[in-house]
């Protein structure tokens, strides 16, 4: 079987902790792990699973492949998307590609975002699934509910033995009152989004009832071009490509589809109540990660990155603390959050994609202090990390070492930097910093001059094949 995990998402539900350039399946949430390498070592432990596939914004690609990679888990594929066009097309590019190397394979198709606690119970699922999907079938996953819940679809069952049985019907959010009619009558399923299938019968069920959507994707596939770990979709192709869910396309069409109930402490974890719900919580109810005080608190989800976050007397609320912004919420208005993300995006203010700390295929950078004509950043370099060959015209730069050696570029000189030792970099000077030691190399570096913005780099080389200014 072929794991296929869908990255693509931009989680502004979970802001401030979830950002559109750093999205919450890249973020550890639920444990050690991030969600996205939770995903993989979930699906790498079904019984025959190969490498997976994994659709994700070209954004995104460098952290997806390091998160795999550092659990030693390498992708059969990175299949990059240039434009988002929902879950439909995303799973014809992986489709295609799984059949580049296996004709028969199958698929196991799971988003990067979710909470699944029992993972054997999946697993053993899936392998039943894949028997169903050997048969020809179109396997969707229906999580048992076990409350009326109105932030998900519903998938109503027809007749049959089990243990799977015919999709009868899909349903979008229902009232709360419809909902409490569908758990009570137990024919009813929360729509997973969790997928098995072989590769061929799903495109052959695409051909007939989205055949556009095939057409487009099968043009931007064939003219991929590879890029590194990364396989490079023809925006021009797919920018052709209707948008269109896999529920809408096929699902709801095929005579295929059948439902395989699934009881495994699933989540998708689309809002901070649902995080919430899916962690353990203290004698007082409450949820407390980071550096966290409380008093007379209870049921409260409280969050810090960076700093210290008391709270006294707050019940049933989230807080959330990032070194950049700080949200505070009643539980029950937390769908809300993501009205905030677009007055923000129409105010241009860049929290809403953006953290504080900004992360690159070399390490990071963290922005400390800003002001008239000057700007400071610590940049943490990871062993082996090279910065492109660059210059910039508006900006000088002054580079302090405050840990490990680097190897700087300025100009035509090539030099060492050790710790406590600092240099000068003059506006239009070609420059780099390389780590060549084994530990993580931390420079503080001031930027001073009339524009200090990102684009403001004329790339020459670049160890990682980016182009352009901000990736």
């Amino acid at each position: 079987m072929t794991p296929v995990i869908l990255s693509g998402g931009a989680g502004t539900r979970l802001w401030p902790l979830s950002r559109e350039m750093f999205p919450k399946q890249l973020l550890a949430l639920t444990g050690r792990q991030t969600m996205l390498q939770e995903t993989a070592l979930r699906l790498a432990g079904i019984e025959g699973a190969g490498a997976p596939i994994v659709v994700c914004n070209d954004a995104h690609r460098f952290t997806v492949a390091e998160q795999l990679r550092s659990i030693g888990i390498p992708a059969g594929g990175i299949l990059l998307e240039p434009v988002g066009r929902n879950t439909a097309p995303a799973l014809a590019l992986a489709a295609l590609q799984a059949l580049k190397t296996d004709p028969e394979a199958t698929l196991v198709v799971a988003p990067a975002d979710h909470v699944v606690r029992d993972a054997r119970r999946f697993q053993e699922a899936a392998v039943t699934a894949a028997g169903l999907a050997a048969e020809g079938k179109l396997v969707t996953f229906g999580i048992v509910a076990h409350a009326p819940e109105t932030g998900y679809g519903y998938i109503r069952r027809g007749e049959g033995l089990g243990p799977a049985y015919p999709v009868a019907q899909f349903i979008e959010k229902p009232s709360l009152d419809v909902a409490r009619q569908f758990v009570a009558s137990g024919d009813y399923f929360w729509n997973s989004g969790m997928f098995v299938f072989k590769a061929s019968r799903f495109l052959e069920e695409l051909a007939s009832f989205a055949p556009d959507i095939l057409a487009a994707t099968t043009a931007a596939f064939e003219a991929a071009k590879a890029d590194l770990d990364f396989v490079r979709i023809d925006k021009a192709a797919f920018e052709r490509c209707r948008a269109d869910s896999i529920d809408y396309a096929v699902m709801e069409k095929t005579r295929s589809a059948v439902v395989l109930p699934l009881d495994a402490g699933w989540s998708d974890v689309g809002s901070w109540a649902s995080l919430f719900d899916a962690l353990p919580a203290d004698e007082e109810g409450n949820v407390l990660r980071g550096d966290v005080l409380v008093h007379d608190t209870h049921d409260c989800y409280v969050h810090s990155t960076s700093r210290l976050v008391t709270a006294v007397g707050m019940d049933d609320h989230i807080i959330v603390e990032t070194k950049d912004a700080v949200l505070v919420a009643p539980k029950e208005r937390v769908q809300d959050v993501k009205e905030l993300v677009t007055q923000l995006k129409r105010s241009g203010r860049g929290e809403s994609s953006l953290h504080r700390e900004v992360f690159r295929p070399w390490g990071s950078y963290d922005s400390l202090d800003a002001g008239e004509r000057f700007q400071v950043k610590r940049l943490s370099v990871k062993p082996g990390g090279v910065l492109s060959l660059q210059m910039h015209h508006h900006r000088a730069e002054h580079w302090i070492v405050v840990q490990g050696t680097a190897r700087i570029t300025c100009n035509e000189k090539t030099f060492l930097l050790s710790e406590n030792e600092s240099t000068y970099i003059p506006i239009g000077a070609q420059h780099r910093i390389e780590n060549p030691g084994k530990v993580p190399l931390h420079i503080v570096e001031v930027q001073s001059g009339s524009y200090l913005g990102e684009d403001d780099i004329v790339r020459f080389e670049d160890n990682y094949g980016r182009k352009g200014t901000s990736t």
